[in-house]
């Protein structure tokens, strides 16, 4: 047998085994972190009962607490599929082309309130579907998600006297949202996710979230690391792009930072026998991006210290200097910065009693790093840490 003949033998044992997991072996959720996805399903349903059959096992795997869902057309055929889902509930409020909907776990999530927003006609423009706002509780904690759909297209540059430029829409949607949060949320948990329709990497000229992206001490797309990085990851492979986002205000940051939490895009045509050809052609042309958090209602200000060691940093995202701060001890002796594949990129030696410490990041790539503050050879404390230039 040739050594090329072997290749293409193992390449493809490889992809059948990959496929042959089957959606069954998908999995995001667990028992103690709290879970959404944004996912433009794509005018659901996309191939009627065939879809609704693949969306109700893809939904049952991933075991998510709640989905901010794009693109619903049929509402009998979304209330049907919601009835087959043994532990979720169903929202679809907006009676437009494309709605708006969540689904959501029922014995995780208790609804406060769910509504529209900028609904009269002088936004339509900015909004042509209204943003859709759950206002909730999780774990005794309260969230405020703002599910999205934005206007498409356009030719990259941002035209903002232009009213019908489609980049001009997306900008001002951007900033009345922010706008909104900022007014009616303050010190509260929100998070803003769904097809926002536009690359968080654009030229500042251009780019349409760049309102959101110079106020970093309060706002965080999750997601940014994934729109850096390789096109295999992003949402949107039929261009390729990543539009499909998810914000967070400063106030989940430090939950974002946790060990536990993650966000990342669910690549679920590499669960099918006919890759991302059935995946488009029988659920959606987007990928879902899921983002997890490491939420816990059980730490009070009093027995804080005696359950985390005491390990922070401020900015925190930073585009190249952040200072780390820990109680001071003899027994500190090191923070040490490693990339998400595991690859130790700098080592801080801190001296005996010293209680904070400064990181110099200029020589870094934008995206997510671990800081582990190590005592006598031992991890004591583990921070997320977030670079964005």
């Amino acid at each position: 047998m040739s050594r090329i003949v072997i290749i293409v033998f193992l390449q493809l044992f490889a992809y059948q085994y990959i496929t042959a997991q089957g959606i069954e072996n998908l999995s995001f959720g667990s028992d103690d972190t709290f879970e959404i996805i944004t996912w433009n399903i794509e005018q659901f349903p996309k191939n009627d009962e065939i879809t609704v059959s693949y969306v109700i096992d893809i939904i049952e795997a991933l075991d998510v607490d709640i989905l901010a869902i794009q693109e619903v057309n049929d509402i009998s055929i979304f209330n049907q599929m919601i009835s087959e889902l043994s532990s979720y509930d169903g929202y679809l409020e907006s009676l437009w082309f494309g709605g708006l909907a969540y689904i959501y776990k029922t014995d995780s999530i208790q609804i406060n309130s769910i509504y529209e927003i900028y609904t009269t006609s002088e936004f339509w423009n900015y909004f042509p579907r209204s943003p859709m706002i759950m206002d909730l509780n999780y774990m005794g904690e309260r969230l405020i998600i703002i599910n999205n759909h934005f206007k498409c297209c356009g030719d990259g540059m941002l035209n903002i006297p232009n009213d019908n430029d489609e980049e001009t829409r997306r900008y001002f949607a951007n900033n009345l949202l922010k706008e909104y949060v900022d007014t009616n949320f303050t010190n509260e948990n929100v998070i803003i996710l769904g097809d926002l329709n536009d690359n968080l990497l654009d030229d500042i000229q251009n780019n349409v979230f760049q309102m959101i992206l110079d106020d970093s001490d309060n706002y965080l797309f999750t997601d940014y690391e994934i729109a850096a990085g390789n096109n295999s990851e992003w949402s949107f492979p039929s261009w390729p792009s990543q539009l499909d986002h998810i914000l967070i205000t400063n106030e989940l940051f430090n939950e974002f930072q946790d060990i536990e939490s993650d966000i990342q895009t669910i690549k679920i045509d590499e669960y099918l026998t006919g890759g991302w050809v059935e995946y488009d052609e029988n659920i959606s042309d987007h990928r879902p991006v899921a983002l997890k958090l490491m939420i816990d209602d059980n730490l009070s200000v009093s027995d804080f210290d005696n359950i985390k060691p005491y390990f922070l940093n401020y900015p925190n995202p930073f585009s190249s200097k952040t200072t780390f701060s820990f109680k001071s001890t003899t027994e500190l002796n090191k923070i040490v910065i490693f990339n998400l594949n595991g690859q130790k990129i700098i080592t801080l030696n801190i001296n005996e009693r010293q209680s904070s410490i400064s990181l110099n990041a200029d020589e870094f790539t934008n995206g997510i790093y671990i800081a582990k503050l190590v005592s006598n050879n031992n991890i004591i404390a583990t921070r997320k840490i977030v670079i964005m230039k």
